[in-house]
C-alpha cells in the first residue's frame, strides 16, 4: 500500500495515532498526552464501540472521530489498540489489509501477545506490545514494552518515547506480560481499596473524609516515592517509621493479623492467571 500524502502532513510533521477502541484506558492514554504536550490533538483519531462514545471524545478532547477501524488505520502513522481483548481477532481481520512495513502498531491489550496480532495480520508490520495503566492520566503511569517479530530498535524507541511521558517505561520479555498486568495494570485498583481503607480508618478516629483521604493517598504517594527515589527495599523503610514500642509497629500486628500481606500477594497471583485465560489460541 502506498503511503497517503494527505496523512504525512508533510516533512516534520506530527504522527498521525488512531486508537482503536478507545474506552476507559484509551481516554487516560490521550489525556495524559494532551497534559504533556506531546500529542497534536488534530493528528489524534479515535473509534470506540459506540458512536456516542466516539462524539464525546471528539468534543472533550478535540480529537477526530473516525467511524471505522479501518479509515482510522488506514490514516495512520501510529495504530493503538486499546479494544477489549476479546474483539482483537475480529478488528485485526478489519485491518489487515490496510496495515504495511511503515507503519506502527502498538497494543496495549491484556493477554494478546504479539505472536497473536502477527499470525492474523499476515503481513510483516512492526509490533510493539506495552501494558500501561490508568495513571499514566496523571503521568505517574507505569508502562511495560516488548516487541514483535518484526519489531526493530527504532521501533521500540518509537514506542518507548511516546509513553515515557506518561511516567515510567520498562523494556520487558514478552513471557512476563500476564505478571505486569497483574501487578502495575490490576495493582492500582488494589491500591485504591488500600487507600479507601486507610480513609476509613481516619473517619474512625474523628478525622472529616476529605481530610481524612487526602492524607492517606498523599501518604500512599510519598511511600511510593521513597522505594523510587531513594532505592532502599521496602522492608528497610518501614523500619525507619517502626520504632520500638511505638504506635506503627501495633498497627503492623494489626496488618499482619489480618493477613494483608498473603492477600495483596493472592491479589496479584489471581490477576495474573486471569490475564493469561482472557484470549486463549
Amino acid at each position: 500500500m502506498e503511503r497517503d500524502p494527505k496523512r504525512d502532513g508533510g516533512a516534520g510533521a506530527a504522527p498521525t495515532l488512531a486508537i482503536l477502541g478507545a474506552g476507559k484506558m484509551g481516554e487516560n492514554l490521550i489525556r495524559g498526552w494532551l497534559a504533556a504536550e506531546t500529542v497534536d490533538p488534530a493528528r489524534v483519531l479515535v473509534t470506540a464501540g459506540h458512536q456516542r462514545r466516539s462524539r464525546h471524545l471528539a468534543e472533550s478532547l478535540e480529537v477526530e472521530a473516525v467511524v471505522g477501524n479501518r479509515e482510522a488505520a488506514a490514516r495512520a502513522d501510529i495504530v493503538l489498540l486499546c479494544v477489549k481483548p476479546q474483539m482483537a481477532e475480529v478488528v485485526l481481520a478489519q485491518i489487515s489489509d490496510q496495515l504495511h512495513e511503515d507503519q506502527l502498531l502498538i497494543s496495549v491489550l491484556a493477554s494478546v501477545t504479539t505472536g497473536y496480532i502477527e499470525r492474523r495480520l499476515q503481513r510483516r508490520v512492526p509490533v510493539v506490545r506495552v501494558m500501561p495503566n490508568t495513571p499514566s492520566r496523571v503521568r505517574e503511569g507505569m508502562s511495560a514494552v516488548c516487541g514483535g517479530q518484526w519489531a526493530q530498535e527504532e521501533h521500540l524507541e518509537r514506542a518507548e518515547q511516546l509513553f515515557a511521558p506518561l511516567g515510567r517505561v520498562l523494556r520487558i520479555e514478552e513471557k512476563h506480560f500476564d505478571a505486569v498486568t497483574g501487578l502495575s495494570a490490576s495493582g492500582p485498583a488494589f491500591l485504591y481499596v488500600v487507600i479507601e481503607a486507610l480513609a476509613e480508618g481516619g473517619v474512625k478516629v474523628g478525622l472529616p473524609r476529605a481530610v481524612a483521604t487526602e492524607l492517606a493517598a498523599q501518604s500512599c504517594l510519598g511511600a511510593a516515592r521513597m522505594v523510587l527515589e531513594t532505592g532502599s527495599h521496602p522492608a528497610l523503610l518501614k523500619d525507619e517509621v517502626t520504632t520500638p514500642a511505638g504506635c506503627t509497629v501495633d498497627g503492623i500486628l494489626r496488618l499482619e493479623e489480618g493477613g494483608l500481606r498473603v492477600t495483596l500477594i493472592k491479589a496479584i497471583v489471581e490477576a495474573q492467571a486471569r490475564a493469561s485465560q482472557l484470549v486463549q489460541e
